[in-house]
């Protein structure tokens, strides 16, 4: 699956950007005047292959979560058990992803790919098409997780994007990874098992409609994982690809750069083997998000970004499919310094800039509007000629 999804993945189409470019030089507007709209807008052009491209509607926000075996080191104040307990208050409605998806009207999946503790006994059992048998204590085989990182239970594709209700879907490949500073985090096919179901998420979420894709994350400890990715991928000292995660204090900030630096030491990640990086300092959340972005772009779907866990998955896409960075867009630039350095490595300017460090997808769906209505330009300005309106 993960072969035949990158071999999909092509480069932007130069022709359609070209034609989104003409189209907006008649416009009824001064040339350039809607700045990094129109750039953007030509970039959806050239994934879509056609101009205009498709409105990115409806949105579906993917929240993968899964737990940490580095959490043990001390890198984050929060327990554990906040992982688990926050996918039930996802599927209640009471998060912030939540308030931010009714207000842009957009559907909620959350997958649980590797959380440690069990989930809320309501949660579980929340969604009639979540398999009891998508849930193991260990690592899954290749060929289980084709058939149980999606349900089997057929679920009506307004059901997979109603806005209303968010859906759970149980895919863990083991609870929780292991520690990264005693050992690789997650055996190479424990990496592509994840990164599998992300692939079967972004198909899913595609085939039911979906004409944007939002990365969303939980994981207590998630941060620590995501820097080391981001220092293996672009080259960055670990103290500039480090954040303070939840708002830790000084010393365990510094313990929290030690711990990504050792890591760095002990398992020395090659880009040019992104799965290797996965398993060896990545979570399983980070993989499957990795996969939902190479799967989006497969299907030359635009995936908005999120913050500092959704840019260090895409840099594992990136050295998967170069091209697949042609479906990404950065919603928000996190205040997690890691961010910037890997939306700098990618190519890519975020669309806010808000300080946000939540995580969750909040940042991406904040942004959904202005992609949105760079495409809506396209489609509904009148040209001069069309309105009449005399050109200088």
């Amino acid at each position: 699956m993960l072969e035949t999804t990158i071999a999909a993945i092509r480069p932007a189409d130069e022709a359609a950007m070209a034609a989104a470019r003409e189209l907006h030089g008649r416009l009824t507007k001064p040339a350039g005047s809607l700045g990094a709209l129109e750039e953007l807008s030509v970039r959806l052009a050239g994934l879509a292959g056609a101009c205009p491209p498709p409105l990115p509607e409806p949105a579906a926000v993917a929240i993968f979560a899964g737990d940490h075996g580095v959490h043990a080191q001390g890198v984050s104040p929060w327990p554990q058990e906040v992982t688990a307990q926050m996918i039930g208050n996802f599927l209640a409605g009471g998060a912030v992803v939540n308030a931010f998806a009714r207000q842009a009207g957009a559907s909620v999946t959350v997958v649980d790919v590797g959380v440690a503790t069990p989930l809320p006994t309501d949660a579980a059992v929340s969604d009639p098409a979540v398999s009891d048998a998508a849930v193991s204590d260990a690592a899954v085989s290749d060929a289980a997780v084709s058939d149980v990182a999606v349900s089997d239970v057929a679920v009506s594709d307004a059901a997979v994007l109603d806005p209303a209700v968010p859906r759970l879907v149980v895919a863990s490949v083991r609870r929780g990874t292991r520690d990264l500073t005693v050992t690789a985090a997650l055996t190479r096919d424990e990496a592509l098992a994840a990164v599998r179901t992300g692939i079967r998420i972004a198909d899913e979420l595609i085939d039911a409609g979906a004409g944007i894709l939002l990365t969303g994350d939980m994981g207590i400890g998630n941060t620590t994982p995501a820097a080391v990715l981001i220092a293996a991928f672009t080259g960055a000292d670990p103290l500039d690809a480090t954040g303070r995660g939840t708002g830790v204090d000084d010393p365990t900030y510094a313990h929290k750069v030690a711990v990504v630096r050792a890591a760095l030491a002990r398992h020395t990640p090659d880009p040019a083997d992104p799965l290797g990086v996965l398993a060896a300092v990545g979570g399983l959340e980070h993989a499957a998000l990795a996969g939902l972005i190479l799967g989006a772009a497969a299907r030359r779907t635009p995936v908005l970004l999120d913050g500092v866990i959704a840019v260090s998955a895409a840099l594992a896409a990136a050295a998967f499919a170069p091209a697949a960075v042609d479906a990404m867009v950065a919603g928000h630039r996190s205040a997690e310094p890691g961010a910037t350095v890997a939306l700098r490595h990618l190519g890519l300017d975020p669309l806010i800039d808000l300080g946000l460090r939540l995580g969750e997808g909040t940042g991406a769906l904040l942004a959904l509007p202005v992609v949105t209505g760079a495409v809506r330009v396209l489609h509904e300005v009148a040209t001069f000629d069309s309105a009449g309106v005399a050109e200088k």
